[in-house]
C-alpha cells in the first residue's frame, strides 16, 4: 500500500510485464513491487531502532523485474537447472525434476547435467540439483540391474563432493535399491500362497445367474464374513490399505501424457503405483456388490441392513478423511444392479438413507465435483486436537492425518491440462509453462502423501483375510443376479435419487478460463443439455462405466444389459462427453482412435470453432505417436449411432462440420482404405 497525505493507493505485488526472448529461450517477465528500507524523519540511521509504519508519510517501494522460463529447448532447460535465481524462480526446479518425464528420460538429463570432466557448469550449482533429485524422486535412478543413471550420479558426487550429504544419500540409495531387488528375488522363489490376491480368490466362474446360484448353495463361508465385523473395523482396514497404497505413488505416473499410455500394446508396466489404487478401488466396489447381492435368498429387510451398513461404513470413512474408499463405496450403492433393488431400498430406514443422499453429493459431477474439491482443501487446513498442556488459544502442535483423496480427481485435471496445453510451441520449443501448471497439481499430491504418513493404524488379518475371501461378482453376474433377486418393473419408486451430471467441457473450459485470466462468463463449452434429475426409473450410472466402443450404441442401464463397470483407470481419461447443444460453445473437448490394429485406443484433444480438419487431425496423430505421417493422408470421420460415420471435409472447420447431437467421438482413417467403408454419410 502506498500512504500519502492520508489516503491509501493499492499496488498489485505482481504485475504481468510481457515476454522476452533470447538466444531461442521464451521468458515471462513480471514486475515485483517490494517495500524498501526506509527511516523517519526523526530517527537517525543509527539509533538502532526498527521503523514502525506509522512512523513517516510516505512509503518507498522499489520494483524488480522477475523472470520465468516458459519455453526453451531441452539444453537450456538443463541450463536453468543450475543457473536459475532460486529467489526469482523457486518453482522451475522442483517443476523440472517431478515433470521431465513427460518430455525427457532421466538418461539424457544426466548426460547433459554432468558431462566429463572437467564440467562446464558449477560443480557445486550440480550438486544442489543432484541433491534435490535424489531426495525428492529416489525411483527416477530405479534401473535394475545395473542403476546405471545412479552409478553416474556417485561418480559424479564422488569427484565433487566426496563427503557431502547427497554422496551420501546416493550410497544410501543404491544400497536401498540392491535390498529391494534381494527381496523381490526371494517373493519369486518362495511358493505362492493358497490365497490369491485380494477380491479374486473366490470369482465364480459361470456366467449365468442358475450357475452363480447353485455354486453359492454349495460353498460354505470360513471365518467371519466382512461385514460380521464393526462399521469402524471395517472403514479403519480400508484406510489402512488406502494409505498404504497412497503413500506408494509417484507422482510423476499421474502425469496426463503418462497414465494416457497404460492401454497400449506393451504398455502393462506403465504407472504400476496408481494402477494399484485403481485395483483396490475396484476390490472396494467389488465387495460392496459381492455382500448386498452374494447371497440372493435374503429377504428385502435383510439386504437393507446390509445397505444400511455399507452407508455407514462409508460415513465412517468420511470421518477418517478417506475419500478413496468412500467414494468407491458410493460407487457400488450407486451401480445399476443395486440401485434397481425397489424393495431393499424402500427397508431402508431414514437416517441412513439421508446420510447416503448427503454423501453422494460430495462427488457430485454437477458442478466438477466441486464439494469434493472444496471438502478436501478445507481438510488439508484441518488442524489436529490440542493436547492437553497445549495453552489455550494457541496453535496445535501438529495437523491431524491425511485426508486420503480420490485419486480419480487429480488424473482428471491433468489429463484436461494434457489435452488443452501442447507439448511443443513455434520453434521447436519445450512448453514448459505447461509443466509448472502439472507441477501444481503433483505438489499437492506429494503434500498429502506427508500427511497421510500420520495416521496411526493397524493391520486386522482377520477382516484382511474376509477382505480377500469376500465373493466377487463379474459385471455380467452382478446384473443378472440383481434381476433375480428383483425382477425387472417399470420403476423404481424406492431407490434414492442422486443427482448426476456429467460435463467434461463446461470442467476444461472453467480450468483455461482461469488460466487466462478471465472468468468464465458465458461459460463457453458449457454444454446446453439442462441437468437432468434421474426419475426413479432412470439407475444412475457410475462414473466409472466405460465408453462404449466407436460406432456401437451405449450401453443403457436398462434392461437391455448391464451397467456395472466400476472400472476407475477408463474413465479418467476418457470420459464420457457431453453433447455441445447450443452453438455458443467455443472449446470442447472430442476423442479421436485411428482405425487400426491396436483396438479403440482413444486419444483427448481440444477443437476450438477455429479448427479446420487438418491441424485436427496432425494434432490426432502427433497424440497417437503415429511417426512421420501426413494429414493429408487420413481421412476424419465422427462416428455416430446406428454404425454410422459421418465424414468430415478435408479443409472444413471440424467444430461446426460435426454433428452437435452425437457424441464427441472421431475415427482417423488412412485414405486408400476409405474405399473399402460404405456406411460413411456426407454432411449436409
Amino acid at each position: 500500500m502506498l500512504r500519502t497525505a492520508g489516503k491509501e493507493l493499492a499496488l498489485a505485488p505482481l504485475q504481468d510485464w510481457g515476454e522476452e526472448t533470447e538466444d531461442g529461450a521464451v521468458y515471462s517477465v513480471s514486475l515485483r513491487r517490494q517495500r524498501s528500507q526506509r527511516q523517519s524523519p526523526r530517527e537517525g540511521p543509527g539509533d538502532g531502532q526498527a521503523p514502525s509504519p506509522s512512523a513517516g508519510t510516505f512509503l518507498h517501494y522499489r520494483t524488480s523485474k522477475v523472470r520465468m522460463l516458459r519455453a526453451a529447448h531441452l539444453e537450456r532447460l538443463v541450463r536453468e537447472l543450475v543457473s536459475v535465481d532460486r529467489e526469482q524462480d523457486p518453482g522451475f526446479v522442483p517443476a523440472f525434476l517431478a515433470t521431465h518425464q513427460a518430455f525427457v528420460p532421466t538418461a539424457r538429463v544426466l548426460g547433459l547435467l554432468l558431462p566429463p570432466p572437467p564440467p562446464p557448469l558449477p560443480p557445486w550449482a550440480v550438486v544442489s540439483v543432484l541433491g534435490s533429485w535424489l531426495r525428492d524422486h529416489p525411483q527416477d535412478f530405479w534401473d535394475p540391474p545395473a542403476h546405471s543413471d545412479l552409478g553416474s550420479v556417485r561418480t559424479f558426487l564422488g569427484w565433487a563432493a566426496p563427503l557431502g550429504p547427497e554422496a551420501l544419500e546416493a550410497e544410501k540409495l543404491l544400497r536401498d535399491f540392491l535390498e529391494e531387488a534381494e527381496q523381490e528375488q526371494e517373493e519369486e522363489e518362495q511358493p505362492q500362497a493358497s490365497a490369491g490376491p485380494p477380491g479374486n480368490a473366490r470369482t465364480p466362474s459361470p456366467d449365468s445367474p442358475e450357475g452363480y446360484l447353485e455354486e453359492e448353495k454349495g460353498l460354505v463361508q470360513e471365518g467371519p464374513e466382512l461385514l460380521d465385523f464393526s462399521v469402524d473395523q471395517v472403514a479403519e482396514q480400508l484406510t489402512l490399505m488406502d494409505v498404504e497404497l497412497f503413500s506408494r505413488v509417484r507422482p510423476c505416473e499421474c502425469l496426463g501424457s503418462v497414465w494416457s499410455q497404460r492401454d497400449r500394446p506393451g504398455a502393462a508396466g506403465i504407472a504400476p503405483t496408481v494402477r494399484a489404487t485403481v485395483t483396490q478401488f475396484n476390490m472396494v466396489t467389488g465387495c460392496v456388490l459381492g455382500s448386498v447381492l452374494g447371497a440372493p435368498g435374503l429377504a428385502a429387510p435383510q439386504r437393507a441392513q446390509r445397505l444400511e451398513k455399507w452407508i455407514r461404513i462409508a460415513q465412517r470413512c468420511r470421518e477418517l478423511r478417506n475419500f478413496s474408499s468412500l467414494r468407491a463405496i458410493l460407487s457400488a450403492l450407486q451401480s445399476n444392479p443395486i440401485y434397481r433393488l425397489k424393495s431393499s431400498w424402500g427397508a431402508v430406514s431414514r437416517e441412513p438413507l439421508s446420510t447416503f443422499r448427503k454423501l453422494s453429493q460430495i462427488f457430485s459431477d454437477e458442478n466438477n465435483h466441486l464439494s469434493s474439491r472444496e471438502i478436501l482443501s478445507q481438510e488439508e487446513a484441518t488442524e489436529g486436537p490440542q493436547e492437553e498442556n497445549t495453552p489455550p488459544g494457541s496453535l496445535p502442535s501438529k495437523l491431524s492425518p491425511g485426508p486420503v483423496p480420490y485419486l480419480g480427481t487429480f488424473l482428471t485435471d491433468l489429463v484436461m491440462l494434457d489435452t488443452a496445453l501442447p507439448d511443443m510451441l513455434e520453434g521447436d520449443l519445450i512448453n514448459f509453462e505447461k509443466r509448472r501448471k502439472e507441477w501444481e497439481i503433483l505438489a499437492r499430491i506429494q503434500q498429502l502423501q506427508k500427511r497421510c504418513r500420520s495416521y496411526c493404524l493397524s493391520p486386522c488379518p482377520p477382516i484382511l483375510a474376509a477382505l480377500r475371501a469376500q465373493r466377487q461378482l463379474s459385471e455380467e453376474q452382478s446384473y443378472r443376479v440383481s434381476r433375480v433377486i428383483e425382477p425387472p418393473a417399470a420403476s423404481c419408486p424406492s431407490s434414492p435419487r442422486v443427482r448426476r451430471r456429467i460435463s467434461l467441457t463446461k470442467r476444461l473450459s472453467a480450468k483455461l478460463s482461469r488460466e487466462r485470466g478471465s472468468s468464465p462468463g458465458g461459460s463457453p463449452g458449457d454444454p446446453s443439455s439442462p441437468t437432468s434429475s434421474l426419475s426413479p426409473g432412470s439407475p444412475p450410472s457410475s462414473p466409472r462405466m466405460r465408453d462404449p466402443p466407436p460406432g456401437s450404441p451405449p450401453a443403457s442401464p436398462g434392461p437391455q444389459g448391464p451397467s456395472t463397470k466400476l472400472t476407475l483407470a477408463l474413465a479418467l481419461s476418457c470420459p464420457r462427453i457431453p453433447h455441445v447443444g447450443q452453438q455458443g460453445s467455443e472449446a470442447r473437448v472430442i476423442r479421436v482412435s485411428i482405425d487400426n490394429d491396436h483396438g479403440n485406443l482413444y486419444r483427448s484433444i481440444l477443437l476450438t470453432s477455429q479448427d479446420k480438419t487438418p491441424s485436427v487431425v496432425q494434432r490426432a496423430l502427433q497424440k497417437h505417436n503415429v511417426a512421420q505421417s501426413w494429414a493429408r493422408d487420413y481421412q476424419l470421420f465422427q462416428v455416430l449411432p446406428g454404425d454410422k460415420e459421418l465424414l468430415i471435409p478435408d479443409n472444413a472447420n471440424v467444430f461446426y462440420a460435426m454433428s452437435p447431437a452425437a457424441p464427441g467421438d472421431f475415427m482417423l482413417r488412412r485414405k486408400k482404405e476409405e474405399a473399402q467403408h460404405t456406411t460413411s454419410v456426407s454432411p449436409t
